[in-house]
């Protein structure tokens, strides 16, 4: 199952949705639907890590004042279900491979994968 974790109000991430034909994707609305366990399990089988889907940008960072060097992996899992701010985003699941972020080298691996 192909599915898109992304935040509505963010920017970023409708910018690059729309740079693909999604078709047939599930997308799923992060603040409205929570990652599951289940989801972030299946996102972590993809990267072995949780760290690569923390997202290091997130507000709650800085307001709970977290010092991220400090942060195992499952401080990152904890902190993933716990809020929405953390999962790095969008993240795409082909059901083979994960994209997850805006970073540059993350975009053009999946423009190879939409082959544009």
């Amino acid at each position: 199952m192909k599915k898109v974790f992304y935040l509505k109000t963010c920017g970023t991430c409708k910018k690059i949705m729309a740079e693909f034909n999604l078709d047939g994707w599930e997308l799923i609305e992060i603040k409205s639907a929570p990652v599951t366990e289940s989801e972030l399990a299946e996102m972590y089988k993809l990267t072995n890590s949780y760290e690569a889907l923390f997202s290091k940008k997130s507000t709650q960072i800085k307001a709970r004042e977290i010092d991220v060097k400090t942060l195992k992996e499952e401080d990152f899992k904890a902190l993933i279900l716990d809020h929405y701010s953390f999962l790095k985003r969008p993240v795409f699941i082909t059901g083979k491979e994960i994209f997850a972020g805006s970073d540059k080298s993350n975009l053009e691996k999946l423009h190879q994968f939409f082959g544009s």
